[in-house]
């Protein structure tokens, strides 16, 4: 008999933390079944991965996970949690799912929490606030799970979670389909390419803590002839069409949208470029090292300790405009360098971040947590 999942979020558009639950969802196939709650009941772009024949839902009218803290709100979501054999909670969108464990914590079920990074609302300081909360929330939770070092640390320090409730496991790509040849038709504006001119792309939710416009004007200095393209959706595509406008280059940038399989476009590109204020083990990144491109990134969270370590030095120190384009910049000249640099990102992202690795590890935690190991290997 399968297990039944809850999946708490606060939306189930599709960022980072759901592209891999709905990767972990497919890999366990039949063996679990899954519940998922979005606190935005409309975003849930995220459900269009699932594979078919996986066994879920969409749950309707829950108990809201965000609101002022309130006794009655925490004992109904623990009333609801109940019927669950797992209950898994991403980020503190979801946190008062653990809360509700903590303060009803009768007959609860297993809980791992997930945290994978922080909103621009605090990329320059953590919240004193939050940070507190999740310290009297989490010694509900059976395990939290960080994919990143930067995280790992905040975890003991910030948040004072004990090292045997902690895991860090790290995000994984499926490696080999991004050894295939990427299809052009995808990205129509990366079909012809003019002499000296590079492809760059970046993957990234247009969210305003990754600051895509700041790429744009980092861009707009190259002394290379250059294509953007940005693949993703959000709430910032009109910041990123008015910095193009503005920095006069809106004829070499390309908003795609959303585009699902990475593996098969991201090949397209020469260059993969970030320039976000905040980010902790991005899968964007790890897919672009499978793809065999060289990355330019400010140096946050763990991106300069993930690439390859010829790689590591096209990493900027610190996040501006400059910094940025002259590192695009030196890729864009010198294609040797690219290919050595993708080379080497190839080799490490098989060899570390490969999904089997990844769906292992969270398969033994949850079998684990619930004392039933192997049950989802």
């Amino acid at each position: 008999m399968s297990i039944h999942i809850l999946h708490l979020h606060s939306t189930f558009n599709l960022g980072g933390k759901e592209a891999r639950a709905v990767h972990l969802m497919n890999a366990f196939g039949d063996r679990a079944r899954h519940t998922i709650v979005s606190a935005m009941p409309d975003q849930l772009a995220a459900r269009d991965g699932i594979a078919r024949g996986i066994k879920y839902e969409v749950a309707l009218d829950p108990p809201p996970l965000s609101g002022r803290p309130s006794v009655r709100r925490y004992e109904a979501i623990a009333r609801y949690i109940r019927r669950f054999d797992l209950v898994l909670t991403y980020n503190w969108g979801a946190i008062d799912g653990v809360m509700a464990a903590r303060v009803f914590g009768k007959d609860v079920p297993p809980i791992v929490h997930h945290e994978d990074g922080f909103n621009a609302d605090e990329t320059v300081r953590l919240s004193h606030v939050r940070n507190m909360y999740r310290r009297i929330a989490l010694p509900a939770a059976n395990a939290l799970v960080v994919p990143s070092e930067k995280l790992e640390k905040i975890a003991l320090s910030q948040w004072r979670q004990p090292p045997e409730r902690l895991r860090r496991i790290s995000n994984g790509v499926r490696t080999k389909l991004f050894a295939g040849k990427p299809d052009p038709r995808l990205v129509p504006a990366l079909q012809e390419r003019k002499p000296g001119q590079v492809f760059i792309g970046a993957v990234a939710g247009l969210r305003p803590v990754k600051d895509l416009p700041m790429l744009v004007r980092a861009c707009a200095g190259l002394n290379s002839r250059f294509k953007l393209v940005i693949v993703g959706e959000g709430p910032e595509r009109q910041a990123i069409l008015d910095a193009a406008e503005g920095m006069a280059i809106e004829d070499n940038v390309f908003l795609t949208g959303f585009l699902p399989d990475p593996y098969k476009y991201m090949g397209l590109f020469d260059i993969f470029a970030l320039s976000s204020e905040s980010e902790q083990a991005p899968v964007s990144v790890i897919e672009a090292m499978a793809a065999g491109l060289p990355v330019v990134a400010p140096d946050v969270g763990d991106i300069k300790a993930i690439v390859g370590e010829t790689n590591r030095q096209y990493i900027a120190p610190e996040r501006t405009e400059v910094l940025i384009r002259d590192r695009i910049d030196i890729f864009a000249k010198h294609p040797e360098l690219r290919d050595y640099c993708g080379k080497e990102n190839r080799e490490r992202a098989r060899a570390l971040y490969d999904e089997a690795e990844m769906v292992a590890a969270y398969a033994r935690l949850y079998g684990e947590v619930m004392g039933r190991p192997g049950v989802l290997e």
